[in-house]
């Protein structure tokens, strides 16, 4: 495994990180606990020593299942990536979104960051991880209702009690972003990147790169449309949120699987799958420094894990970057 500084902290991480949303079951219709611990075990046994989960994935049940995972791991041993600011028990802030809960009851989510209620979401997944600190604490989106300052400064309380070791952001831009600092230093900005979704390399990337701040790459995997198992026609099951994301259109579908279908055999060539190929591609791009990549059981961990072994030479990478450059997506 290799492994990368987030910024300028002391804090490192291995650049494939287990990520645990699919693990909560929410939004993915449903889990099984069981698979999902094994997922994380097998996934560290390979040197996958970071695992970045968040309070709403599941209600809770996410933050448990690592925190279950990592039971007789010594805690220096693994770096514990949460989040706080999206509340589906309590009507406040900055409504986000109707869903429903892993058993079907209907929820309201929210996005806020109060300084009260920061500290409140900090103990929550400290109990349900099971440990006394936070290796990097990460405000899971804006939120419209709280002044940026007032969120960093209660991060920065936490900082000082020892309760979190670094502070992180998710889904920020370039402003929001600087705006934070004024408080604090960030250590990284997690935000959705892909082959298919690039739109953080206008602007964000060279910021961070200039800054010294690490990029935490979510769905690299575009929420499993790369991994080719995903074909025109796919049928998904209910409480599946892909069904209506908008790479999961037919059209994006097909060109997807005729791009994914040209760079095979180069995978084939390296006796790797496409999914390896892709995380290989994501943690080579510049300001990347980690794909989060989840895993519903140990063999598709093992397999993630696996792909940093995948070695791309100058013009493989070139080639790849032209068949993505043919992509036609609506």
């Amino acid at each position: 495994m290799e492994y990368r500084k987030l910024g300028e902290s002391d804090l490192s991480v291995s650049v494939i990180t287990f990520g645990a949303w699919a693990a909560g079951g929410w939004m993915w219709g449903g889990t099984e606990r069981k698979e999902a611990v094994d997922a994380i075990r097998a996934a560290y046994d390979l040197g996958v020593t970071s695992i970045d989960t968040a309070p709403i994935y599941g209600q809770g049940t996410s933050e448990e299942i690592v925190g279950e995972a990592i039971k007789g791991i010594s805690r220096d041993k693994v770096q514990i990536l949460t989040k706080y600011g999206m509340r589906w028990d309590l009507a406040k802030g900055d409504f986000g979104f109707k869903s429903q809960d892993n058993q079907g009851n209907p929820i309201d989510v929210y996005k806020y960051s109060g300084k009260e209620s920061l500290i409140k979401e900090c103990e929550d997944s400290l109990k349900r991880l099971g440990t006394d600190y936070i290796d990097l604490y990460q405000m899971h989106w804006p939120d419209k209702t709280t002044p940026i300052e007032e969120s960093m400064e209660a991060v920065l309380r936490l900082i000082e009690q020892g309760k979190v070791r670094q502070a992180g952001v998710s889904n920020y831009n370039v402003s929001q972003m600087q705006q934070a600092e004024s408080v604090l230093k960030l250590s990284a900005n997690q935000v959705p990147f892909s082959m298919l979704n690039r739109g953080i390399e206008d602007e964000l990337v060279p910021y961070c790169l200039e800054h010294n701040k690490a990029i935490l790459a979510y769905s690299p995997m575009e929420r499993g449309l790369l991994t080719g198992k995903i074909k025109p026609g796919h049928q998904f099951a209910e409480g599946d949120h892909r069904a209506n994301y908008r790479f999961f259109k037919e059209k994006n579908i097909e060109e997807t699987d005729r791009f994914l279908q040209a760079i095979k055999p180069l995978a084939d060539s390296k006796n790797a799958s496409l999914s390896q190929l892709v995380i290989r591609w994501t943690i080579e791009r510049p300001g990347i420094t980690v794909a989060l990549v989840g895993a519903r059981n140990a063999e598709q961990a093992v397999q993630n894990a696996k792909a940093v072994d995948i070695q791309l030479s100058a013009d493989e990478l070139k080639f790849i970057n032209q068949q993505l450059g043919e992509l036609e997506l609506v």
